[in-house]
């Protein structure tokens, strides 16, 4: 499972979403979008158009989530280096494969900034562990 993780204020605008999920989608094949629950509404229709499922996280699921790239105003807003890795973390690694083992996820691609500089994104696998 791929997963693109966003973070983003809440300024960002749909077409900042939309080319973020674009670049993203020249990566890897993307099989869900996941954000922080509080940004879902802003998210949700890109996902239904997308024909992808969209995972909202808690806030709190991310906090202490090790992410590749640092912002130091994230880490003391969000407990996390990125919001949109730790997202992209948390929703790839969700769940438990059909034989019962427990998945992990990794970063595929760190997070790339919108052009508007509003919205980030991330891409996530799930690894079986």
């Amino acid at each position: 499972m791929i997963v693109a993780g966003f973070g983003c204020t809440s300024r960002a605008g749909p077409a900042s979403l939309r080319a973020l999920i674009a670049r993203m989608a020249q990566h890897a094949g993307v099989d869900a979008l996941a954000c922080l629950e509080g940004r879902a509404d802003m998210l949700g229709p890109l996902a239904r158009i997308a024909g992808l499922p969209m995972i909202a996280i808690p806030v709190q699921a991310i906090d202490g989530i090790a992410t590749p790239t640092q912002s130091a105003r994230v880490l003391a807003a969000f407990g996390t280096g990125s919001v949109a890795e730790a997202c992209a973390l948390v929703a790839a690694a969700s769940g438990v494969d059909g034989n019962g083992t427990r998945a992990g996820a990794q970063i595929m691609v760190a997070r790339i900034v919108s052009q508007d500089r509003q919205a980030t994104c991330a891409l996530a696998r799930r690894v079986l562990q």
